[in-house]
């Protein structure tokens, strides 16, 4: 889970964008201006990097907080 600055157009397409650069499958579960709860599977170094990736950019949005940890319900 992302929560931050996270109303930018660009910010879905961009993290679609960035999982499959990374050979990630990243699904959205939920998506507004300060959360966005996504479940990514793959490698866990690649996962890291995306995590990384999502901290950094784009520059039109603003990560607060990363919370990883198992799906669940009530994200």
């Amino acid at each position: 889970m992302l929560q931050g600055e996270l109303q930018s157009p660009s910010f879905l397409p961009w993290v679609a964008r960035h999982s499959r650069r990374l050979g990630l499958t990243c699904e959205i579960l939920h998506a507004d201006a300060r959360k966005v709860v996504f479940k990514v599977d793959g490698q866990a170094d690649l996962i890291d990097a995306f995590e990384v990736g999502c901290l950094l950019g784009p520059f039109d949005v603003w990560v607060e907080t990363i919370t990883r940890g198992p799906a669940t319900s009530d994200d």
